[in-house]
């Protein structure tokens, strides 16, 4: 139980239905759809669609997503990848003679065609109860009418005005500044084009008006996008993949995203006492920054798209996982992963809705970096996302850039499930931090028994590019416990992510939701 003479928040309870969301008013809007009659598959979508107007650096409808969904009645998990594909004309040999070592993280090279428009239109078809008009419905409102920017929107606005360009300048900066807290933010073309999509379902995003806009800006600024490659965009079901950690199954969407990632680094963490461990020492901070480096270095050799890669089994078997864990020394930093490792390896937004059937929906939607590529249309002002700067330009590897390829994501929707039903949905923001996002809330839970939300509010490292990132809410002691360990530290200026969770409690009847305080947004029921 928290002390209630600290600040922080309590779990919110209800029996009915419930969404945890990182703003207050897609909250506010999911529940009121399942009050109306809706299920959790149009609450997720309102809500999602709403959060590209509240958190438009962080999300939108030029975007992508995924999606693991539980059905009513059942306790089995559908994965729905709502990923987009690289337009048939782009070519990694093309940027390579460019002078390019890498994707652009900006630009019309970085854009693949945004998969989530169909995603959202697909779930609404298959497992929607109210329709597309009614779950579009309060985003066109708020487009049209305006949001008050929210506290930590404001912040990451104010971090990424660099990254706009050309018209997105003029869409998403007010009187070309950022917009401070309170500031009302309106998008009317995107209320147009969401009128658009709610009278004429997919079709109205991917052909017709829409999709000529989008296709119009893009070769204006040097891409291969064409109408064709936006009419063939559809979305596909998939099989979750899964590993147990200590009794507990962790659930995973399958790649093209990085959920293999969580299951190995879960995986890793089972060599090591943890739960013997101080969660906020150093010694616990050391051992996950390693297991880190170890996993992504995995991740980075091998997930791409699944029609072009083989390995996922691999990546999730135990043996795997016990030959990287013994490449950790408890007492000593790695300095090159990718070099240690070689021995073994020798071949956004999120949100869950649980509605009063116990429908679940884990959804993560996101346009990648900052406002994505920076651009956005004219007519319609789709802001596009750079998902395609998670190709590589590697020559034969499985995720180098192709035509039609789907690059490999940092987004994943979790669940947890014990003894064969589905106990949590939740998932963890903060780009690359995702997977080991996911493998300490996993291990918060069970190594040191926090509910749901004090597992999110515990505070977070994370190590990447040489940097070991603490935040604040670690002592001194540790930091310094950190580097004599060999790791380069730092306090980073923002929070390390964000995350939401609702625990389904069959013993009380209740559901208990949880939202990160790195955020603006809350979980609400009814």
């Amino acid at each position: 139980m928290r002390d209630f003479q600290q600040p922080g928040r309590s779990l919110v309870y209800a029996t009915n239905g419930m969404c945890a969301t990182s703003h207050p008013l897609a909250a506010k809007v999911a529940v009121q759809m399942l009050e109306s009659g809706g299920n959790a598959v149009d609450a997720a979508i309102a809500a999602a669609v709403l959060l590209g107007i509240c958190e438009p650096q962080m999300t939108g409808i030029g975007g992508d997503c995924f999606v693991l969904l539980k059905p009513p009645g059942s306790e089995d998990i559908i994965a729905l990848n709502g990923s987009g594909r690289a337009p048939a004309g782009l070519s990694s040999a093309e940027l390579r003679e460019q002078g390019n070592k890498v994707v652009p993280v900006g630009g019309a090279n970085s854009v693949t065609v945004p998969g989530a428009v169909d995603a959202f239109c697909r779930l609404s078809k298959d497992w929607g109860k109210l329709g597309l008009k009614a779950a579009l419905a309060p985003a066109i409102y708020y487009a049209d009418a305006g949001i008050p920017v929210a506290p930590r929107v404001a912040f990451d606005w104010a971090e990424a005005v660099g990254n706009l360009t050309g018209t997105a300048r003029k869409d998403f900066l007010l009187n070309g500044k950022a917009p401070i807290p309170g500031q009302v933010f309106r998008v009317p073309k995107q209320a147009e084009a969401l009128r658009h999509i709610a009278a004429e379902g997919r079709a109205g995003f991917y052909q017709g008006a829409i999709a000529e806009d989008m296709v119009k800006a893009l070769k204006a600024e040097g891409g291969k996008h064409t109408l064709d490659d936006f009419a063939a965009t559809a979305c596909d079901y998939t099989d979750p993949v899964s590993g147990l950690y200590k009794g507990t199954e962790l659930v995973e969407h399958p790649p093209n995203g990085q959920g293999a990632t969580a299951i190995l680094m879960a995986n890793m963490l089972a060599h090591f006492d943890i739960a013997d461990m101080d969660p906020l020492g150093g010694k616990r901070a050391h051992i996950e920054a390693e297991i880190s480096k170890l996993a992504y270095d995995t991740r980075n050799r091998f997930i791409a798209d699944a029609d072009h890669m083989m390995r996922t089994e691999y990546m999730i078997a135990p043996e795997t996982a016990a030959n990287l864990a013994a490449l950790v020394d408890p007492k000593r930093a790695i300095e090159s992963a990718t070099r240690l490792s070689e021995q073994v390896h020798k071949d956004t937004i999120y949100l869950t809705v649980v509605d009063k059937d116990q429908m679940v929906v884990s959804l993560i939607y996101s346009i990648f970096a900052s406002f994505g590529s920076g651009l956005s249309s004219d007519k319609f002002g789709i802001l596009f996302q750079n998902r395609g700067s998670g190709f590589t330009l590697e020559t034969g590897h499985p995720n180098e850039a192709g035509g039609g390829k789907r690059p490999m994501h940092t987004i994943i929707p979790g669940m947890l499930r014990k003894d064969g039903r589905v106990t949590m949905p939740f998932g963890v923001m903060g780009g690359q931090y995702q997977s080991c996002g996911h493998a300490r809330f996993l291990s918060n839970l069970v190594d040191f028994g926090m509910d749901a939300q004090t597992a999110i509010d515990t505070p977070r490292c994370f190590s990447e590019d040489g940097n070991m990132k603490v935040e604040r809410g670690y002592s001194d002691k540790v930091r310094q416990e950190l580097t004599d360990l060999g790791h380069s530290v730092s306090i980073p200026p923002g929070p390390i992510g964000g995350a939401q969770a609702i625990l389904i409690d069959r013993e009380t009847g209740t559901l208990q939701g949880a939202s990160d305080p790195r955020k603006d947004g809350c979980a609400l029921g009814y």
